[in-house]
């Protein structure tokens, strides 16, 4: 009797996770950027003391990684972005709410927020010297005043563009104030603050190596760009750059990345991208 043999079934290949599709694209994007940048250091239409290349900004970074000066100097710079942020959402988060939902109040700040916004942040560094002399306290109002107002705005728009159904559906189903805001408002406004509390973290970044450039005595990765710059220590300038880089990736991925999808895409407010 002949042995009966079965094929065996195809192989399906098992589509990757959005997270890692992601992952991989933000790698090859990486590392399609670092190329370019090595094929224009290498070619040395700018001096390599200029234009360093990768190799020499990498072992720069390592090397004040290893004697723990650059994580002093991103720790000082973390603090100011963090306590002027998390000034600028305790404030504007809930103006912000209070516009959307009070007439009188939107009329009262919409126009002083119109007005003060187009002001660049750095414009207010040398009277906030003035009034408060040189450190930590004019980089951290002047991280409250950049990120202020995209929390803001932000915050506004999102709860204006709830859909009125919703809070009369909430309302005739008997929903207080309270549990209309928990329930109703906040989910349906949340992709909107959050795309505020990531416009306030850019600005608020901008705005707190500038103010070190100029304010800060001593530490923060801005002071280390700016006193590079006075000795023409260009790799140390783009291991700083790179530095803040990572933290503006971090966040991206871990904090704001996590928390969209904690909230955002929980309640089912966006729509998940399949490519």
């Amino acid at each position: 009797m002949s042995a009966i043999t079965t094929a065996a079934p195809p192989k399906i290949a098992t589509p990757m996770s959005p997270r890692l599709r992601s992952a991989v694209r933000a790698t090859i994007t990486l590392i399609v950027f670092a190329l370019v940048y090595e094929a224009i250091a290498r070619s040395e239409y700018f001096p390599p003391v200029l234009m360093p290349t990768l190799s020499k900004i990498g072992s720069t970074l390592l090397a004040v990684l290893l004697d723990g000066s650059m994580l002093a100097h991103a720790a000082s710079t973390m603090y100011r972005v963090m306590a002027g942020m998390a000034l600028a959402v305790a404030v504007a988060l809930p103006l912000g709410i209070l516009m959307g939902r009070f007439k009188p109040v939107e009329n009262f700040l919409l126009p002083l927020a119109s007005a003060l916004m187009p002001i660049p942040s750095l414009a207010w560094v040398p009277l906030f010297i003035l009034w408060f002399g040189l450190g930590n306290t004019v980089a951290i109002l002047i991280v409250l005043y950049a990120s202020f107002f995209p929390m803001l705005l932000n915050s506004w728009a999102g709860v204006r563009a709830v859909n009125p159904l919703w809070l009369r559906a909430a309302g005739a189903m008997g929903a207080d104030e309270r549990r209309l805001f928990w329930k109703v408002i906040v989910p349906g406004s949340s992709p909107f603050i959050i795309t505020g509390l990531r416009q306030a973290f850019l600005r608020a970044w901008i705005a707190v190596i500038g103010a070190e450039f100029l304010a800060a005595s001593d530490w923060g990765l801005g002071w280390v760009i700016f006193d590079a710059k006075e000795f023409l220590n260009a790799d140390l300038m783009m291991a700083s750059l790179a530095v803040i880089g990572g933290i503006g990736f971090a966040f991206e991925r871990l904090v704001f990345g996590t928390l969209e999808r904690v909230t955002v895409q929980r309640w089912g407010m966006v729509r998940m991208s399949k490519g």
